[in-house]
C-alpha cells in the first residue's frame, strides 16, 4: 500500500496511474472505512473485495519498473496515515446522513 501511495506522489507515474493509485492508498490508510467493520457482512466488503481490486488495477497502470522501485522504497518506511482519506469518508458519511435526513424531513 506505501508504494502505491508513493506511486501517487511521483511525476514520472501517468496522470490515470496517480489517481487510481492515490484513491485506493487514501482509502486504504484512511484511519476509517466506507462501511464500518461492525456491520455484519458488509463491513468487510471494503477489506475483501474493493481494496484488493483497487490495488491490482493501481499496479497494473503504474509502469512495472517504477513499481518496483516504490516497492523497495516502501520496504524501509513506516506506514502512513491518510488525512485525505479520512476527510474522503467523513465528506460521504455526512451527506448521507444529510440525504437520509432531507428525505425522513415532514413536507
Amino acid at each position: 500500500m506505501l508504494a502505491l501511495w508513493l506511486a501517487a506522489r511521483d511525476p514520472r507515474v501517468p496522470w490515470h496511474a496517480k489517481a487510481v493509485a492515490g484513491a485506493v492508498a487514501a482509502y486504504a490508510l484512511s484511519p476509517i472505512d466506507l462501511i464500518p467493520d461492525f456491520i455484519p457482512v458488509l463491513g468487510y466488503l471494503d477489506d475483501l473485495v474493493i481494496v484488493p481490486l483497487g490495488i491490482l488495477l493501481a499496479v497494473r497502470l503504474v509502469p512495472s519498473g517504477l513499481m518496483a522501485e516504490f516497492r523497495e522504497e516502501a520496504a524501509g518506511r513506516v506506514k502512513p496515515v491518510s488525512l485525505a482519506g479520512l476527510g474522503f469518508i467523513v465528506v460521504i458519511w455526512v451527506a448521507g446522513v444529510l440525504f437520509i435526513a432531507w428525505l425522513l424531513w415532514p413536507k
